[in-house]
Formats: C-alpha cells, structure tokens, sequence
C-alpha cells in the first residue's frame, strides 16, 4: 500500500517558511521538473545535513533509488526549512 505524502499547507508551515521568498524553489517548480535539489554547495562529507539543499547524507547517497513518493517528501521538508540555498546563502 503506497500512501500520498503530505502536501505543503503554507499556513500551517514553519515561522519564516514562505513559498518563493528569494526566489526559492517551490513544489510547483518540482512538479514541473526539477528532480533533484541538489545546488552543487555539498557539504555531506562535514555536516550530517547538506548545507546546499538541506538533505541528509542519506537522503543524498540514495536520491537515485528513491520514489516519486519519497523525493517528493524530502522536497515538502526542505521546502518549509528555506532549502535549497542558493550560492551565498550557505
């Protein structure tokens, strides 16, 4: 049995989160094609939470083999956390 992930009610997000604030990626960017939040500022190999799109080190080594399903989890939890972050913002 597949369950839908959670979709993002920016009401209920966290303090802060807002969809397109400096101009951040957005689910609605997702869903027309961007896979990967990857931003090419990794910092896996010093920080358990990549300082770049604020996926875990897991998260990262597993992308490939991941669902739609679950990618698209990641992207909800990153999202509300101001991930990715663009050069600069790290």
């Amino acid at each position: 049995m597949t369950t839908q992930p959670p979709s993002l009610n920016w009401d209920e997000a966290p303090e802060g989160a807002s969809p397109k604030a400096s101009g951040q990626t957005t689910l609605e960017d997702v869903s027309k094609g961007a896979d990967s939040p990857c931003v090419a500022i990794c910092s896996t190999l010093f920080d358990d939470v990549c300082r770049g799109c604020g996926r875990t080190v897991m998260e990262v080594s597993n992308w490939v083999f991941m669902t739609k399903e679950e990618k698209h989890a990641v992207w909800v939890r990153i999202l509300a956390e101001g991930y990715p972050k663009k050069s600069g913002e790290t």
